[in-house]
């Protein structure tokens, strides 16, 4: 038995998963609506004890914990990074938790997090080399080899959410320009169309999405050149990595347009006679994340005392 933890924006949302999987039970919390880090901490702290209690051995009883983050643990010295939940940089996150919970635990990106639940048993299970993508309000990517996180001796693996896609394009969060997550992002593809427009009457990625159903010319445009920069940005990293399977995640993922006409995009720029990399949609959703947290764990447990 494990526990997997993972700090949403909106949401905190925590399981107990037994060693095979299964979700033996499950509760969400809303996230400190002003982010402050020590309430974070707090919260975090309480949704562990409030799992373990749930199961009626007593608190006494600790389990293992996953805890999926945005941003990423430095390796200079532990601090957290990158992260757009801004008050987390620059703490010591892992060493906080541990503290507070009495235990050892394991921290990892929520992309990472998202990467190896579906390369456990999600839908790349199977698969040797695995590229999972986020697609959401942000973008990020892990890797999965041998069903194990490649995390590089930087902890920066899979960051191509901040590679440069356009050369001194849209401003980004991380205060470069042109980033991939400012194109491919959900408010990346309407800040698109507000670029076409010149208007800001449409502010949500489903009403771009609607519009194209019904034909409509900016729409349909603005979607046009999400589909280009997401076949010249995927192709980069397929260049790289030639994975077995890539793995969409995050609220774009449903975008059926991804799975055919995004594949066609890709493949005019992969550096090779023919493309065969399967492009594939989540099997977990929106629990991805949390069940790849479990998973950091990789071996049955028992719990600590």
């Amino acid at each position: 038995m494990r526990i997997g933890i993972d700090l949403g924006g909106t949401k905190i949302e925590g399981i107990m998963m037994d060693d095979s999987g299964g979700i033996v039970k499950r509760k969400r919390v809303t996230t400190p609506p002003r982010k402050e880090y020590e309430q974070i901490l707090y919260t975090i702290g309480d949704l562990v004890t409030d799992l373990e209690t749930s199961l009626g051995t007593g608190s006494e009883q600790r389990y293992r914990v996953g805890i999926g983050t945005p941003g990423s643990l430095s390796a200079a010295n532990q601090t957290l990074k990158n992260s757009n939940t801004l008050s987390l940089n620059g703490k010591p996150v892992k060493l906080d938790l541990e503290n507070l919970l009495q235990r050892e635990i394991r921290v990892e990106n929520d992309a990472n997090c998202f990467a190896l639940s579906e390369a456990m048993d999600g839908a790349a299970a199977g698969r040797n080399v695995v590229f999972g993508v986020i697609l959401g309000t942000g973008v990020g990517g892990g890797i999965v080899i041998g069903r194990r996180l490649h995390q590089g001796p930087q902890h920066i693996a899979g960051e191509w959410g901040h590679n440069i896609l356009i050369p001194n394009g849209r401003p980004c969060y991380c205060g470069r320009r042109g980033c991939v997550e400012t194109y491919l992002s959900g408010p990346g593809l309407v800040a698109e169309w507000q670029h076409l427009s010149g208007r800001g009457t449409i502010t949500t990625a489903e009403e771009i999405i609607a519009g194209t159903l019904y034909n409509d010319d900016l729409c349909q445009s603005a979607m046009d050149r999400y589909l280009d920069y997401f076949g010249r940005a995927l192709s980069a990293v397929i260049n790289i990595l030639d994975p077995d399977a890539i793995v969409l995640g995050g609220g774009m993922s449903n975008l059926q347009d991804l799975y055919t006409e995004g594949v066609h995009r890709i493949s005019k720029h992969v550096f090779n006679d023919e493309f065969t990399t399967p492009i594939v949609p989540n099997l977990h959703g929106d629990s991805s994340g949390v069940r790849g947290a479990a998973w950091l764990w990789p071996t049955p447990v028992a719990p600590c005392q």
